[in-house]
């Protein structure tokens, strides 16, 4: 968090999904500002996993929230390919569509997940406790 209470620096979050209408259902429920001492948000949207990774690999991008039903590549297969290439990659969220799925984004090492359809009640708090920490981890060189 900034010195003296003031809000933290904006910061760019990434949302993947073949699907627009989820693209936008994220970036509703979250919001511009989803924690009074976060943001306010920029969103970069991506609808293939190849935009995914060009953006990530220009840098900016503090989260990235990957739809795990997205087609055909998936925000699960995504996340653990972003962990695997990427030495300083941005903190990942997956939305899975079944509990029974969880499993799967542990595997991904995503830091959080987000169950589809998206709550706006329980998005903003998960997304802003995500970009706290993700401010706080040492930069790897």
């Amino acid at each position: 968090m900034s010195p003296a209470g003031t809000p933290d620096a904006p910061a760019t979050v990434l949302v993947y999904s073949s699907r627009a209408a989820t693209r936008e259902a994220v970036r509703t429920a979250v919001g511009r500002r989803p924690a009074p001492d976060v943001g306010p948000l920029t969103w970069v949207e991506c609808a293939t996993g190849d935009e995914v990774v060009a953006a990530v690999d220009g840098g900016g991008i503090a989260l990235c929230i990957l739809d795990g039903e997205a087609q055909p590549t998936g925000g699960l297969a995504l996340a653990r390919q972003l962990e695997q290439e990427v030495p300083d990659r941005p903190a990942v969220c997956v939305l899975i569509a079944r509990q029974p799925d969880h499993w799967l984004a542990h595997w991904s090492r995503a830091e959080g997940t987000l169950p589809l359809p998206v709550d706006p009640l329980t998005a903003p708090g998960l997304v802003a406790d995500l970009l706290r920490s993700a401010a706080r981890r040492p930069a790897v060189r």
